[in-house]
């Protein structure tokens, strides 16, 4: 299947590991070039340097970027417009968090409100006016693709921070899907599942040894009781799922959060 990707720039943010770094290297595979962003600058280095040198002739970038921070956003953004531009952006930088609602505090509030949310308004406000100039010159489609999570519909307990945060990043996409069809634009999230990222060991280690257990032991329970197919995804297998719905074949998906969770979710919405 021709997924009409070749040549298309797609800007990541959290790209330099999980998802964001298994889809950079899946758009690759499409023959796009990628503009990874992640805060690790000797990480995207090394990354960049990798994909490089398996992808020759393919275009990859590397930007430093604490998209928290209004300033990085802004830098991100004129580093796109500096190679050409986007014409898909992945709003996928973000981190789990654990406390509880009585004892966490504001501050930690407000990061991961401007780590998720405000990441992804910003970067969406300063990307959407180059998807709009490069579909002028060239025609085509512009795409907005925002990780949110099966959390921000089917909570986990220890992360009341994500779960919400998460859960507002899903009704912005909504919002933004509207108005963005009328310039060719389309919006939707994904809303991945049990993942087997970084972030997932980070978790593991932190509730295995709270509860005596070991890593293993811990993702074991976890999949077994949560999905019917027993497994966490690999960050590969789910970034073919980002980039199928990024293409021109799946020109009327927009609007939606589209799960990928192996059934975990235990409600129809």
């Amino acid at each position: 299947m021709d997924l009409g990707l070749e040549n298309k720039t797609v800007l990541i943010s959290g790209g330099s590991v999980g998802i964001g770094l298994a889809v950079a290297e899946e758009f690759l595979k499409e023959k796009a070039n990628v503009i990874i962003a992640a805060r690790n600058e000797e990480r995207i280095k090394a990354v960049v340097a990798d994909l490089s040198a398996k992808y020759p002739g393919r275009r990859v970038w590397g930007k430093g970027a604490d998209v928290s921070r209004r300033g990085d956003c802004e830098s991100l953004a004129a580093f796109a417009a500096s190679v050409g531009g986007a014409d898909i952006l992945i709003s996928n930088a973000g981190a789990g968090s654990e406390e509880k609602c009585l004892d966490d505090n504001d501050d930690k509030w407000q990061y991961y409100w401007d780590l998720h949310v405000m990441a992804t308004v910003r970067l969406t406000r300063l990307v959407v006016p180059q998807m709009r100039e490069r579909i002028a010159k060239g025609g085509g489609e512009g795409v907005v693709i925002v990780t949110t999570s099966m959390c921000a519909t089917q909570p986990l307990y220890y992360e009341p921070i994500y779960n919400t945060t998460k859960a507002a990043l899903t009704m912005f996409t909504r919002c933004l899907a509207d108005e963005l069809i009328q310039y060719k634009i389309r919006a939707l999230s994904i809303a991945p599942g049990l993942v087997l990222t970084p972030d997932w060991y980070k978790t593991a280690g932190i509730l295995s040894k709270q509860e005596g257990i070991t890593v293993q032991e811990y993702f074991d329970r976890i999949a077994s009781s949560m999905t019917p197919i027993k497994r966490y995804a690999s960050p590969e297998e789910t970034a073919k799922f980002y980039v199928f719905l990024a293409s021109k074949e799946a020109g009327y998906a927009l609007g939606s959060n589209f799960h990928f969770d192996a059934g975990a979710m235990r409600a129809i919405s």
